[in-house]
C-alpha cells in the first residue's frame, strides 16, 4: 500500500532548521520512504517545488522527488 503524504509533512521534514529527528511526523515519513511506500499526486509535488526559491535547490529536489511515483486519482463510477 502507498501513502500519499501532504505538502505540510513534506515541508516540516525537508525544512533546513528542524532537527532531523525531532517530530514524529518526520520520523514516519522516513519510515514509510525507506519501506517504499510513498506516493505522491501532482498537486502535492508541484505544492512543494513552488516554495523553492534558487534553481539550484529546485533541480536538486525535483530529481530526489522523482523517485516517488504519481498515484492517479480515477473518478469512481
Amino acid at each position: 500500500m502507498r501513502v500519499i503524504v501532504d505538502t505540510s509533512v513534506w515541508s516540516l521534514a525537508l525544512r533546513r532548521r528542524t532537527p532531523p529527528d525531532s517530530s514524529p511526523v518526520v520520523t514516519r515519513l522516513r519510515d514509510l520512504i525507506t519501506n517504499d511506500q510513498v506516493a505522491l499526486l501532482g498537486a502535492i509535488r508541484q505544492e512543494i517545488l513552488s516554495g523553492i526559491r534558487s534553481s539550484e535547490q529546485f533541480t536538486r529536489l525535483r530529481d530526489y522527488l522523482r523517485i516517488f511515483p504519481d498515484m492517479e486519482l480515477k473518478k469512481r463510477g
